[in-house]
């Protein structure tokens, strides 16, 4: 029986316009109503990822910024495991070619939660993002001196091929031996931070994201699923992209988006529909409420 169900958002809750589904929404509120946990987890900040939560039924949980943190819809904050201010500065040193691609975020409350060197407002890729988000956004030059707290993550921004690269050379640095293809550092002693890839191969763009070692959303579905006494085989993940693997290895039940990118479809997951197809209303119909009644 399913306890607990973590879903992504970009790519998994939401259509390939940026919508969410009718579907979607009435099925998650059926299993609310069934007694099921409803966790969404993605890369998104808490107030990127509002409009999309304030949408659903509650309640719901929040675990945000690829698992630096877990928040209740309302804000408060439940876990929190921030990236030393150190290492943050050892990251942007590691890669100065990324800097106008870089930036440093924050727990805090509005101001100040995305601090980059520069902002282009007008960056063809970018654009919507900075104006979405413009409330939150800083400059600080050099990028370092904002580094006053320990931030949630460094963020790059920009091209597959290039991040990717970039992903296998944090990987390279912060292990003591050679990771494996695609996946978030494991928490191993030695490590100094976790990176984790996000990729759209149709815009072309990436997110390489570092954070506190062994931070990821599988680590922080874990531990919440600990904290709240669910075991492995009750808890449901359903993702898209690379940065969700580690969710869906510590899933009992992984379901596997038919959006999703060819590494996750290769490790034999259950598939449901695409995200334009109401894929989660589809697993959550089948594996979910089918099964309970």
């Amino acid at each position: 029986m399913i306890r607990l169900l973590a879903l992504d958002i970009d790519g998994t809750l939401l259509d390939s316009r940026g919508h969410l589904p009718a579907e979607n929404r009435e099925a998650i509120g059926r299993a609310i109503d069934a007694g099921v946990e409803v966790a969404l987890a993605t890369g998104r900040r808490y107030d990127f990822a509002r409009p999309i939560f304030e949408q659903l039924p509650y309640p719901l949980t929040l675990i945000l910024s690829n698992g630096a943190l877990v928040k209740t819809r309302d804000g408060d904050t439940l876990m929190r495991r921030l990236l030393p201010r150190a290492v943050a500065r050892d990251v942007l040193a590691f890669a100065p070619e990324h800097r106008a691609g870089a930036a440093v975020t924050f727990d805090r409350p509005r101001e100040g939660q995305i601090i980059y060197e520069a902002i282009d407002w007008e960056h063809p890729q970018h654009r919507r993002f900075f104006e979405a988000n413009r409330p939150f956004l800083g400059e600080a030059s050099p990028l370092e001196t904002c580094l006053v707290e320990d931030p949630v993550q460094v963020m790059f921004t920009g091209p597959c091929a290039e991040m990717r690269d970039l992903f296998n050379r944090f990987r390279a640095a912060a292990s003591p031996v050679p990771p494996p293809p695609a996946a978030v550092l494991q928490e191993e002693p030695g490590h100094r931070y976790s990176v984790a890839l996000t990729e759209y191969e149709f815009r072309d763009f990436s997110l390489v994201d570092v954070l506190c070692a062994g931070c990821s959303k599988g680590s922080a579905l874990r531990d919440w699923a600990r904290t709240r006494g669910y075991r492995r085989d009750e808890v449901m993940a359903v993702g898209d992209n690379l940065n969700d693997i580690e969710m869906l290895e510590f899933a009992g039940t992984p379901v596997v988006m038919g959006n999703a990118i060819p590494d996750l479809h290769a490790r034999g997951w259950t598939t449901t529909a695409t995200n334009d197809a109401a894929g989660v209303a589809r697993a959550v119909e089948t594996l979910i409420l089918r099964r309970a009644s």
